[in-house]
């Protein structure tokens, strides 16, 4: 079974690649978090794990989720993680994580994506997304294939700074950089409600048709990436830019 997470599209995209290649039960977290609901799985296949990289870790509420929901049948699992750059040293939380819910740990895949996190960094173009994309479905494809022959996946050990990047620079993140005070709404919006619909933490609500957030945010970007109108900002630094999101 495949578990995936994604708030603009990429680990949604990588999921159904892994579906394809390996014959196997496609699951959306998002739609169950924003029920309010958590998960009572069953399956004969390993678990396959798809999320994004928040801060170098896998985000929490992914974490949450996996915590709470009730797994049965097969033993081994797989993470998959996208990234813009890289995933410091995230494989020793879901080691841990692992060892929590009796999973046997089955490796960490790397691949790379196009970035999307725009309220820090900045989307690529048209032609440069297009390329991450190919390069990122390929290796999706070779990480089915060795699942399917049950091998361990190969991975790239991290050093000092991953260890660092996954730690105090994660706390810094969640402590210091996520929350919702710099969105802002202009007046491109057309009230269609798709942010609220879109966030999966029910974060945002409207009011006399606008979106307005309630501090709950997880950074996700559904919300901007996905307006039609491109509508929501955040602050200063997602003016001009380009949004990033794969249906």
């Amino acid at each position: 079974m495949i578990i995936y997470f994604t708030g603009t599209g990429n680990s949604r995209f990588l999921a159904r690649k892994l579906a394809a290649a390996l014959g196997d039960q496609l699951v959306s977290a998002p739609e169950l978090i924003k029920r309010g609901e958590r998960g009572k799985f069953y399956s004969e296949k390993p678990w396959v794990f798809v999320c994004p990289t928040y801060g170098w870790q896998i985000p929490r509420i992914f974490r949450s989720f996996i915590d709470d929901s009730e797994f049965d049948g097969a033993k081994d699992a797989y993470f998959v993680m996208d990234c813009g750059s890289g995933v410091g040293d995230a494989r020793k939380g879901i080691i841990e994580l692992c060892a929590a819910k009796g999973f046997e740990f089955k490796g960490l895949a790397e691949i790379k994506m196009p970035e999307n996190y725009i309220a820090v960094f900045s989307a690529p173009d048209e032609n440069t997304a297009e390329k991450l994309l190919r390069i990122g479905e390929k290796k999706a494809l070779k990480v089915g294939e060795q699942i399917r022959a049950g091998e361990t996946l190969q991975e790239k050990r991290p050093g000092p700074l991953g260890s660092f990047l996954s730690g105090p620079v994660n706390w810094g993140f969640y402590r210091f950089t996520i929350g919702d005070k710099k969105f802002r709404v202009t007046d491109k919006c057309i009230s269609c409600g798709q942010c609220a619909e879109n966030c999966m933490v029910n974060n945002i609500t409207m009011e006399k048709g606008r979106p307005v957030w309630h501090g709950g945010c997880i950074h996700c970007m559904a919300c901007i990436c996905r307006c039609p109108a491109e509508a929501i900002e955040y602050g200063k630094h997602s003016v001009g830019l380009r949004r990033y999101y794969l249906d």
